[in-house]
């Protein structure tokens, strides 16, 4: 199920296609995938038997609707090598997340498998922007998280230089940049963020730092965080997808031209947007959760797995593709205070309204007897550190507080705190949330 690799800075003609021809060769892609995991992989092909549905009843695109979900449940369930579809010794690599909430997902891939991983990363790269030649500094950890090596063989496939660079030592990732003079930077936008105070720290402008693309992923981030980032290192910040279970970075991407959320490789991944309490497939344009069946995968393929990811899908602009719009949470992850669905990215994008305040934030939940209560802790700026009043203070507060409850809808306290005094994440994803209630036997 290779696809043919374009030359570098070329777009696969699948990229141009009609929609005719894309929805034909997803039916066919389709047929095999679901066909290959029925065969291979006993628990779905129970969960089928279960639901009274067979590879056969499979005869257009939406008759995937009649097929079980896969969740993360169930990943979890068959830990480490239940759900593969190929033998131990047919494998090239394995994966796996942290596990922080429990036993780690692991997946696998054949060489197939890491070559179009490589592909549609490489693709990924080109849509934001990147030509051969191009060198790339790899923020992403290496490891068993999918970031480093995902994003490294994608660099390699499309003709760049990879500079394999890892998470942390900030320090020696800003003088590798003013060194190197890479033009593209792959990493988590939390940890942009901490490179460019790095550059604010050693007064190196914007405009003399060689990097002109960025592509961040790993975790959700907005149009605020967004500007911030293009403003702080004088850049083209690109919104790269991907997750584990589904295959890594490079799912989807955004086009440098538009900027107008990620485009889905729906040559490889066939999404669906589901009404996340009962399961029905929504259309086109409405909010619901994020699922994804793999076209390609012989490893580990997906059937409609449910990623938790709340967003919609859009119609297609500078591909044919169609784009999903920008996450605004996991369904896991909302947060509901007295009533009101809350997620940080939400409070992240009135934060960052206000040009006084950095992109460095934490929300932070406590109960006081039955109802819970929020705090919002957020930073000024470096240059203004120090130097705004009691008065300035207060007031930033008060306006933060006034636009949380008229957009988002919940009462907040808000602590308007220093540079520099939340914590930084140096490796992987920022830890946003503190919640301090007590657990639930």
């Amino acid at each position: 199920m290779t696809s043919k690799m374009p030359l570098p800075g070329e777009l696969d003609p699948i990229e141009t296609a009609s929609r005719d021809e894309i929805s034909a060769l997803q039916l066919e892609r389709l047929k095999w995938s679901v066909r290959h995991t029925y065969d291979n992989v006993e628990p779905y092909r129970q969960k089928c038997q279960a639901k009274g549905v067979h590879p056969d009843d499979l005869k257009c695109l939406a008759d995937l609707g009649k097929f079980p979900f896969m969740t993360k449940t169930d990943l979890r369930d068959h830990y480490p090598f239940g759900l593969f579809a190929v033998p131990r010794t047919k494998l090239a690599r394995l994966h796996a997340s942290s596990g922080t909430t429990g036993k780690s997902v692991v997946v696998g891939y054949t060489q197939n498998d890491i070559n179009n991983w490589g592909s549609v990363v490489a693709r990924s790269i080109r849509a934001a922007g990147g030509r051969a030649g191009d060198m790339v500094h790899v923020a992403y950890g290496y490891g068993m998280f999918t970031g480093g090596l995902g994003a490294h063989y994608g660099v390699e496939r499309a003709g760049c230089c990879a500079v394999p660079m890892s998470g942390g030592q900030t320090e020696k990732q800003v003088q590798q940049i003013m060194d190197f003079k890479p033009e593209i930077i792959m990493v988590t936008p939390s940890y942009s963020l901490v490179i460019a105070e790095e550059f604010e720290r050693l007064n190196i402008k914007p405009e003399e730092i060689s990097l002109k693309v960025g592509i961040f992923g790993a975790e959700p981030w907005g149009e605020g965080m967004r500007s911030e980032i293009e403003r702080k290192l004088g850049i083209d910040a690109i919104d790269i997808y991907g997750l584990t279970e589904v295959m890594g970075p490079g799912v989807a991407c955004e086009c440098i031209e538009t900027k107008d959320g990620p485009v889905i490789w729906e040559d490889h991944f066939y999404p669906e947007i589901i009404d996340p309490e009962t399961g029905e497939v929504l259309p086109d344009g409405e909010e619901g959760e994020l699922v994804f069946t793999s076209l390609t995968k012989e490893a580990f393929p997906v059937i409609r797995y449910r990623t938790r990811d709340l967003t919609r899908l859009l119609a297609p602009t500078s591909r044919s593709f169609r784009r999903i719009g920008k996450i605004t949470g996991r369904s896991d992850d909302m947060l509901i205070i007295r009533g009101v669905n809350v997620f940080p990215t939400q409070i992240e994008e009135q934060i960052l309204r206000d040009q006084r305040l950095s992109g460095n934030y934490q929300v932070v939940v406590t109960r006081d007897g039955h109802l819970d209560n929020l705090e919002v802790r957020c930073e000024v700026q470096r240059e203004l550190s120090g130097k705004l009043s009691a008065t300035d203070i207060q007031a930033i507060s008060k306006e933060l507080q006034h636009r949380i409850k008229t957009i988002i809808g919940v009462s907040t306290k808000i602590t308007v705190m220093e540079f520099d005094a939340i914590p930084r994440t140096q490796v992987g994803k920022a830890k946003r949330v503190l919640d301090e209630r007590p657990k639930q036997n």
